[in-house]
């Protein structure tokens, strides 16, 4: 390998790495660098296998805790119990296999075969040969749409340009040469080198192979990846806690509860096989169902929109992330150049697309003459159904096609006569065309092309060109807003054009300004980011000025912003972050430009290190090291690399920026929904527990026995709580802030809810155990048939209760939820078909109640509702005030 082979000149890089310009490698010495330096490849990460994402599902502390539960219920003979806690883990961990299994087969899907072959020369010989068996030293050919499959040192041109957004994210394309370069040139300005993974937009070229599989420049920013720290979602952190606090509450009311009872005079070991029942009992079988069901769902939810979801978590990722890093190129704008500005001798017009009306290009004989330079000084092939080529000569055509130039009858009514073509040292184009006189157009570089101006076009006037330094300083306010400029010039000659007398006498007619244009939806999309309370970042590669412009067009940056808001590459100084001023400035700043793919991956971890849900956009080879270490990496699916592909999160399909705003959207409502049905389900088993604890403690009747505990928490609690899981969601989600990373899935609020609730629901269970003990002095069996029932009311019931407090009793999300209706339909046709069916009642000890029983047990249930509405106003609420 050769280290900083651009600051090296050709023969120099010749003679480093034994390579004849002429002859190239020979075929024998190429096929031992082959075997002492290996293939031309850079390591992948192949997609997860099927036992690494079942390993992933069982990894999971509500499993942990379920597998406990079913130890705990085979320990003590209740077999049925077990088998039925593991059927719950099986189904659990199955929905999530699936759904990421999917997910890694769409993305399969959207894999693209690069380019697998490339020219060389050997022996003196050109061959064609895969990409993967070129060898440092080989001398490769390199045209039009070709894909660099390595790095390399040019050692000749000929009008090569390079796209290499991709790598460096600059927007426009980079013109090649062979000139010797300075040691301390940076990536982006070393024009004499080719990088693996760009692409030829135009022109030829032969370079020496100089690096080749992970050495190269893609290599290294692949491995950077690699080495990246993927986080652990906020999910994951926050399920974990929320398993570890479910694991103390029951170790402590167990505990409790057998103390207690040993207190009272109770036998020891009666009472801690009942506190080891109720902690089997406690623990809520149905939430890692309802958790991944609701998960699945949102990650369905936007597969119909375009978005993929790998993995589970990300759904809720996205819902809680509080800045959004983005790349400009092609996420914010169209990736695609645009003639945005036209400058005259008398004037300018601003914004050609919007302002399509200021001009009659027939009447404007300047604009005219522009128009037709633009066709006919260009080697786009009109004709053809794909336009390939220069993204400058394309937007010309387009800008001509747009303005209602038929650019294929032009090109066939003014034939090409002659051509000069375009070169890094000329930096200009000419072609000549007959008709009945000899028409010369030629575009290119301003400083170039006005030194062989002696005229300008004032109207039908041709009038001397002066005024050349004012000309200077518009091209540099162009530059200054972000627009690459193209300048343009004409002649008529009765005389045939050669070589030496094309650019003789030529009219300057003006300049054209070049934008990438921002995409048209972008800006509605931050306005709602801004109302969510999240903040976007523009992380690129490209010029202060160009990302300026843009931020300021998508409403990102104001146009009075400081100056602070901006930052170049070279004033990140991610060591100093202990100095408070630094730290305020990067967190302060909206737009990094021209960093490197460090400090973009730096920047991602300094916002994670300032507690931060951090989200990446990308697409870039560039981006890989954040995309993989940001909590939730997102790529563009069509015009994404594969490298971003392979380690992002979220891969959006069809590369829309507001597919993003979806997500986010959808990952808010999955975190709601999640956090509704656990406070459900928590508050139903907490009742459970409390109604079968007091009982026990005040040596009343059982109102739970086994097998209806599980039964209840395998139809009245999973139903209605997988209903919440399918809710739409609140309508201003998208308007209310993001919650804070630290804060768990269950906070104190939900606490106290689920306090209220389950103390409603075991206050009417121990009601009617009491009244039917004292009042009615009713059998134990009956007493427990009375109290089972109730609770499944009051458990049905307690679904209205999970709005918030401020919102309206009768119309509110779960009421216009028809899962929710449907769920409380389907539980009361279970349970009264246990009723019926003799041989399931039999097993569940129910017996034959009457219409007043019935009566009695829905007025306790709905008592339920009443006083844990009223505790909610008044306990609850206090607490939120």
């Amino acid at each position: 390998m050769v280290q900083s082979p651009f600051s090296l000149s050709s023969d120099e890089i010749l003679s480093a790495l034994d390579t004849d310009y002429r002859l190239g490698l020979t075929e024998k010495e190429a096929q031992r660098r082959l075997q002492k330096y290996g293939l031309n490849q850079i390591p992948e990460q192949g997609p997860k296998s099927r036992w690494f994402i079942l390993k992933d599902q069982l990894l999971d502390p509500i499993v942990y805790i379920l597998s406990i539960a079913a130890v705990l219920a085979f320990f003590f003979s209740d077999k049925l119990e077990g088998f039925a806690i593991l059927i719950v883990i099986l189904i659990s961990v199955g929905i999530g296999f699936f759904m990421e299994l999917q997910a890694i087969r769409s993305l399969e899907a959207l894999r693209k075969m690069g380019q697998a072959k490339t020219m060389v020369v050997r022996s003196g010989r050109k061959r064609v040969i895969k990409a993967a068996e070129i060898v440092v030293g080989d001398i490769i050919y390199l045209q039009t749409g070709d894909v660099i499959p390595a790095d390399g040192r040019l050692i000749h041109v000929d009008s090569l340009s390079i796209k290499e957004s991709a790598l460096t994210g600059e927007s426009t394309p980079i013109v090649k040469n062979t000139d010797t370069l300075p040691i301390n040139t940076p990536l982006t300005d070393q024009s004499n080198m080719v990088f693996r993974g760009t692409t030829v937009l135009t022109g030829l070229g032969k370079a020496i192979i100089t690096a080749i599989g992970k050495d190269t420049q893609l290599g290294n920013i692949q491995q950077m990846g690699v080495e990246a720290e993927k986080e652990r979602t906020p999910l994951e952190k926050k399920l974990n806690e929320l398993g570890k606090r479910l694991i103390w509450l029951t170790l402590f009311l167990t505990v409790i509860i057998v103390v207690l009872g040993f207190l009272r005079g109770k036998e020891l070991l009666l009472m801690v096989e009942t506190g080891l029942a109720l902690a089997v009992a406690s623990i809520p079988e149905g939430l890692p169902i309802v958790a991944t069901i609701a998960l699945a769902q949102g990650m369905y939810r936007l597969s119909k929109k375009q978005v993929i979801i790998k993995k589970l978590e990300a759904v809720q990722t996205l819902g809680a992330t509080d800045i959004i890093c983005t790349d400009k190129t092609g996420t914010l704008t169209e990736d695609q150049l645009k003639v945005h500005t036209i400058v005259f001798a008398n004037g300018s017009v601003t914004d050609i697309y919007h302002h399509e009306n200021s001009f009659d290009a027939k009447q404007k004989p300047a604009l005219k003459k522009i128009i037709l330079t633009s066709i006919l000084c260009n080697n786009v092939d009109v004709g053809a159904n794909d336009h390939i080529g220069d993204s400058i000569e394309l937007a010309l055509i387009d800008f001509a096609k747009y303005l209602g130039y038929d650019a294929l009858a032009i090109k066939n009514e003014y034939p090409e006569y002659f051509e000069l073509p375009f070169d890094a040292d000329r930096k200009l184009m000419a072609t000549a065309h007959k008709n009945n006189t000899f028409a010369v157009y030629v575009k290119g570089a301003f400083e170039s092309l006005v030194a062989h101006c002696h005229y300008y076009l004032d109207g039908d006037e041709r009038r001397p060109l002066h005024n050349v330094d004012a000309w200077f300083k518009k091209v540099d306010a162009l530059a200054a807003q972000g627009m690459r400029t193209l300048a343009f010039a004409c002649k008529e000659t009765a005389n045939a054009p050669t070589k030496d007398t094309i650019l003789d006498q030529l009219i300057f007619l003006g300049l054209i300004g070049f934008l990438d244009p921002a995409r048209k939806d972008v800006k509605a999309t931050l306005d709602i980011y801004k109302k969510a309370g999240i903040k976007v970042v523009m992380v690129t590669g490209d010029h202060p000025s160009t990302s300026q412009r843009i931020a300021q067009e998508i409403g990102l940056l104001n146009i009075d912003a400081s100056p602070f808001k901006t930052l170049r590459g070279c004033d990140l100084d991610f060591e100093a972050l202990e100095n408070e001023n630094h730290s305020k400035k990067l967190l302060d700043a909206t737009i990094f430009a021209r960093v490197t793919p460090q400090q973009k991956l730096n920047l991602v971890s300094f916002y994670q290190k300032h507690n931060h849900i951090v989200g990446m956009i990308g697409d870039g080879i560039n981006d890989v090291p954040a995309l993989k270490k940001a909590d939730i990496g997102i790529a563009m699916g069509i015009r994404g690399t594969e490298a971003a592909r392979e380690v992002a999160d979220v891969i959006l399909k069809n590369d829309k920026f507001t597919a993003i705003e979806l997500a986010i959207r959808q990952g808010r409502v999955v975190f709601q929904n999640i956090r509704q049905f656990v406070v459900y389900l928590l508050s139903c088993n907490l009742a459970e527990i409390l109604s079968v604890g007091f009982a026990a403690l005040l040596n009343l009747p059982a109102p739970l026995l086994p097998l209806q505990i599980l039964f209840l928490n395998l139809v009245t609690d999973i139903f209605p709580a997988l209903a919440l899981g399918l809710g739409r969601g609140e309508s201003d989600i998208m308007e209310q802030s993001p919650k804070n990373p630290k804060s768990p899935i269950i906070d104190r609020l939900d606490w106290y809810a689920i306090l209220v609730y389950g103390l409603s629901i075991s206050t009417a269970v121990m009601g009617i155990v009491a009244y039917a003990h004292f009042v009615l002095q009713l059998e134990a069996i009956m007493i427990n048939n009375m109290a089972f029932y109730t609770l499944v009311f009051a458990q049905l019931f307690n679904v209205f209760n999970i709005p918030k407090r401020h919102e309206s009793f009768f119309n509110n999300e779960v009421t216009k939820n028809p899962w929710v209706w449907s769920a409380i339909f389907l539980s009361l046709v279970i349970t009264f078909s246990a009723y019926l069916i003799l041989p399931i009642a039999s097993v569940l000890s129910l017996k034959t109640l009457s219409v007043e029983f019935f009566t009695t047990i829905f007025l306790f249930a709905l008592g339920s509702m009443a006083l844990a509405q009223l505790l909610k106003r008044l306990i609850v609420g206090s607490h939120e005030n």
